[in-house]
């Protein structure tokens, strides 16, 4: 049987074996309950507060600003809505991307049903926004600004630091919020150097668990309650804590972080030697966004004439993973709202578009035999 390639990763990635083996030896040692006064439950204490420590040291925040969540959803589900909450009285304007993640967007929409009006800037060709077009749309009575760091479906990524470091010194009383979800790992984060005040992670996008995450909350913002119980995460979030998928999310980071410049540098080069054999296989495409300023590991193509979900069923069958744009939205039939705001949704590339992702376990074989593939199917799918 021929040997599967997964070129999804920006979907989920696989754990690491390092990752299953903290997670698994975790579950035997570490049950006790991390509220719990006896030896037991301080071990398991004490391992929540060195994953705190590490989460924290990644992006350059302190372990007090860290509350951890079930992943990238909660985080940004409650870094918009609970400071929305909490502002409302100053103002009912949130500025946001037109190609933000729907964690980002479904919260959005249910704040303007609630009276909130929600500003979506464009993005250009390359799928950015700038700093000048948060200036031009601030208002007086705007609270919050949350642009994500790099997109899931084309890679762009924006420009968060001048966005943060602007916002903070005209108007420093408006929240800043960032989804990072998918640059992290990949880009050096430091909160303090770009002036955020609320951040995205979760720790499934680094070959870590699924169902964890974390939101990093600037020390002197005050937010309401994530989930009210308990006094578990310095009474932001309520819940018993699932000390394997934290221990899991902590070894995830630190291998992530000890590796990431060799990861950045692969993750780059397989994306220039998808793109340098797809122009010498004669298909007619086009990268969506731009090779530049982009996450390294995420790679948008239009295929021009080839339906993206006939294309799939055909990769599928030879056992290549691909996708035509986010997980959280696949099982949708509604075409990709990155796309439609990148072009239109008439544009050929909305129904002609698939997404390529590297991670762990990306080979050049696997690069070259997809691209083969691509071309296989390509010429079938015009022919037929």
């Amino acid at each position: 049987m021929n040997e599967t390639v997964y070129l999804d990763h920006a979907a989920t990635t696989p754990m690491h074996p390092e990752v299953i083996d903290v997670m698994t030896e975790a579950m035997k040692r570490n049950f006790g309950n991390a509220s719990s006064i006896h030896q037991i439950g301080r071990e398991s204490r004490g391992l929540v507060e060195e994953a705190r420590r590490t989460f924290a040291e990644s992006i350059g925040a302190k372990a007090q600003e860290i509350v951890i969540t079930s992943g990238g959803t909660e985080s940004d589900n409650m870094a918009v809505l609970k400071t929305a909450e909490k502002l409302k009285y100053k103002g009912k304007h949130i500025i946001t991307t037109a190609v933000e993640h729907p964690a980002v967007l479904k919260p959005m929409q249910y704040l303007e049903e609630t009276g909130f009006a929600v500003t979506y800037l464009p993005v250009n060709e390359d799928g950015e926004v700038t700093a000048l077009q948060v200036e031009e749309a601030l208002r007086d009575d705007t609270i919050l600004v949350s642009i994500m760091y790099g997109n899931n479906e084309i890679g762009s990524l924006m420009p968060i630091r001048g966005i943060g470091q602007y916002l903070k010194e005209t108007a420093p009383d408006i929240v800043f919020h960032t989804d990072a979800v998918q640059a992290y790992g990949t880009e050096d984060i430091d909160v303090r150097d770009a002036k955020i005040d609320l951040l995205s992670v979760s720790a499934h996008k680094i070959n870590g668990p699924k169902g964890i995450g974390f939101l990093y909350i600037k020390e002197d913002l005050s937010i309401p309650r994530l989930i009210m119980g308990g006094e578990q995460e310095n009474n932001k979030r309520a819940g018993t804590e699932n000390i394997p998928a934290i221990a899991g999310f902590k070894q995830a980071v630190e291998l992530r972080m000890a590796n990431k410049k060799d990861l950045r540098e692969s993750y780059s080069y397989f994306k220039k030697l998808f793109v340098n054999k797809l122009e010498e296989t004669g298909v007619d495409f086009a990268v969506n966004g731009t090779m530049a300023q982009s996450l390294p590991h995420i790679l948008s193509v239009h295929l021009k004439g080839v339906p993206a979900d006939k294309l799939l069923i055909h990769l599928d069958l030879a056992r290549i993973a691909v996708s035509t744009g986010s997980a959280c939205s696949a099982g949708n039939v509604d075409p990709s709202h990155v796309l439609i705001a990148l072009y239109n949704k008439n544009h050929p590339a909305v129904e002609e578009t698939v997404r390529v992702s590297f991670g762990q376990g990306v080979t050049e074989e696997a690069i070259i035999k997809t691209v083969e593939k691509i071309q296989d199917a390509c010429t079938f799918l015009k022919g037929s």
